[in-house]
C-alpha cells in the first residue's frame, strides 16, 4: 500500500435534488447485465432455489436479489429480508437486541442472559421462521457473506435445513471459498462479473433519456471509466453531472466530480475515533461505505492522508503499522467495515 495524499473522490448520495436514480431506476430481472444471472434469477423465480451470488464489489449483487423479490414476491417488501452481514456480526449484543427491525421477538430476558452468539442464532432463526405475507414462502437474504464466521455458518446451515419449505437463501459474497460446503452444497452458485463499459453506458444512456437530460458519447465514456465496473458509482455521478452542470459530457462530469471531495468528513471521523466518540466514528464509516460507495482501501488512504496531518514521529509510524494490518485483511477479502472500525477504535485508544 503506497502512501498518498489524495484518494477518488465518488459522488455522493446527498445534496441530490429529487429521487435517486439509483432507486428511480432500480433494475428489473430483464434488465441487468448479465444474461447467466438473469437466466438462473428468473428460474428461481418460479422456483425458490437457494442461491449463492459471488462477484466483485459494486458488480449488481444487490440489486439483483431485490428484482429477483420484486418479480418473485406479491410484497416485496414484506417477504424479502435483508441482512447485512457485515454489519450484523461486526455489532455488540446491545446494538442487536436493539435493533427495530429483531426488537419485537428479543425479549427483555433474553436479552439479559443470552451471549451475543446466542441472541444472533436466535434473530436467524426468527427471521427464516416466520410466516410469509403472500405466497407460500419468503426470500431471506444475506449480504457479504464473506464476514460470517465457521461457527455461526453453521448454525445457518441448520436453519436452512429447517426452515426451506418457506424461507428461500439468498446469499451474495466476494469470496465464495469463505463459505463452508454444507452451505454451498445447499445453493445454486452464480457468478455475477462486473458489467462491461459498454453495459454501464447502455444503462446511463437509458436513464439520460428517461430524464431527458442532454449527453453526449464522451460523458457516458468518461462516467463508465469512472465508475469502473461499479453501476451504482456511474449512475450516481450521472445525476451528480446532471444535477450541477445541467447536462452529460465530458467536462460536465468532470467539473461535477472533481468537486466532490470527502476529506473532510474522513478528517472528522478520525477526529471523533481520536476524542473516544467511536459511535459517530463508525456511523460515518457506514456512510462512506455504503452510501457513498467506497472501497475499504480507499477509506484506508484516506484515514492515513487525515493522520498525515494529525501526527508525526512515534505515533505516526504506529498508526502506519496497524494501517498495514488492516491493509492486508481488507486485501484478504476479510469485512472493510469490522476492519476499519478496529483501526478507529485503536485510535481512540
Amino acid at each position: 500500500m503506497g502512501s498518498t495524499d489524495s484518494y477518488p473522490v465518488v459522488a455522493s448520495a446527498e445534496g441530490m435534488e429529487g429521487p435517486l436514480w439509483i432507486d428511480e431506476y432500480a433494475p428489473g430481472i430483464s434488465d441487468l447485465p448479465q444474461e447467466n444471472v438473469r437466466r438462473y434469477l428468473q428460474r428461481a423465480v418460479d422456483d425458490p432455489l437457494n442461491l449463492v451470488l459471488y462477484g466483485p464489489p459494486g458488480a449488481g449483487k444487490t440489486a439483483a436479489v431485490r428484482a429477483l423479490a420484486r418479480q418473485a414476491h406479491d410484497d416485496p417488501e414484506g417477504d424479502l429480508i435483508e441482512l447485512n452481514v457485515a454489519d450484523f456480526f461486526g455489532r455488540t449484543k446491545k446494538e442487536v437486541s436493539e435493533d427495530p427491525r429483531f426488537a419485537s421477538f428479543i425479549s427483555s430476558k433474553r436479552r439479559r442472559n443470552s451471549s451475543k452468539a446466542d441472541l444472533i442464532n436466535h434473530v436467524l432463526k426468527e427471521s427464516a421462521g416466520y410466516a410469509p405475507i403472500s405466497g407460500y414462502y419468503k426470500t431471506l437474504a444475506l449480504d457479504n457473506a464473506e464476514a460470517i464466521r465457521e461457527d455461526f455458518q453453521q448454525a445457518l446451515r441448520r436453519v436452512m435445513e429447517r426452515y426451506h419449505e418457506t424461507t428461500q437463501f439468498v446469499i451474495t459474497t466476494r469470496q465464495p471459498s469463505k463459505l463452508i460446503a454444507p452451505i454451498t452444497s445447499r445453493c445454486v452458485p452464480i457468478a455475477v462479473g462486473a458489467p462491461t463499459d459498454e453495459a454501464v453506458i447502455g444503462v446511463l444512456r437509458e436513464i439520460a433519456e428517461a430524464e431527458a437530460v442532454e449527453y453526449d458519447e464522451e460523458g457516458l465514456e468518461y462516467l463508465a471509466s469512472y465508475a469502473d465496473g461499479d453501476l451504482r458509482k456511474g449512475i450516481l455521478g450521472a445525476q451528480t453531472a446532471a444535477e450541477r452542470e445541467g447536462e452529460i459530457s465530458m467536462t460536465a462530469a468532470y467539473e461535477a466530480l472533481g468537486d466532490v471531495g470527502l476529506d473532510d468528513r474522513i478528517e472528522e471521523m478520525v477526529a471523533n475515533a481520536e476524542k473516544g466518540e467511536f459511535t459517530d466514528a463508525r456511523s460515518e464509516l457506514d456512510d462512506l461505505l455504503v452510501d457513498e460507495g467506497l472501497a475499504g482501501t480507499e477509506v484506508l488512504e484516506g484515514v492515513l492522508a487525515a493522520l498525515r496531518s494529525r501526527r508525526s514521529g512515534r505515533e505516526l509510524a504506529e498508526a502506519y503499522e496497524l494501517a498495514g494490518e488492516v491493509d492486508m485483511d481488507l486485501t484478504d477479502g476479510t469485512s472493510d467495515r469490522i476492519q476499519l472500525s478496529r483501526l478507529l477504535a485503536e485510535l481512540g485508544r
